[in-house]
């Protein structure tokens, strides 16, 4: 994909290989065989941002019975972001530091937006093979609608 090139639904997902909030390594590719949602919000410690993430973790058990493995991205760094963990009491979902290079798997699924220098909030459903199933683009103050992804993932 091109740089400027939509991503759309059926195309291969772009790969990456992000640290988490814990330092650990999630490479999509190695993800294949089961489902994965990248719900990219664009700063931590925002409200809506705080909000997105506990709700992923409030419906953890969900998307586990959905084959479907859901993470946090955003351009924070892995300290930032495991402090927000800790301070949202968030115990299973992982978030991962799209920090540096500064956006560059935000920008591969071309969700970043350089003018502000974070991600769009977006959720993004990666299929079992890696093809992107599902990608919806939220205002930047609209809370995703957490009961959608799970109605699209029940399909």
């Amino acid at each position: 994909m091109s740089a400027g090139e939509l991503l759309k639904i059926g195309d291969i997902a772009p790969d990456f290989a992000l640290k988490d909030h814990g330092k650990h390594e999630i490479k999509l590719s190695e993800l294949l065989g089961r489902r994965v949602l990248l719900s990219w919000h664009p700063l931590a410690w925002t409200k809506v941002c705080a909000e997105q993430m506990k709700s992923l973790e409030e419906h953890y058990d969900e998307f586990e019975k959905l084959n479907t493995f859901p993470l946090g991205l955003s351009v924070d760094s892995v300290p930032c972001k495991a402090a927000w963990a800790r301070e949202l009491g968030l115990n299973r979902l992982r978030l991962l530091s799209d920090f540096w290079p500064h956006g560059l798997a935000a920008q591969s699924y071309d969700l970043f937006r350089p003018r502000e220098g974070f991600s769009e909030r977006a959720n993004v459903v990666v299929d079992e093979k890696g093809h992107v199933a599902f990608i919806k683009v939220y205002d930047i103050p609209q809370l995703p609608d957490v009961v959608e992804l799970l109605a699209f993932l029940g399909k």
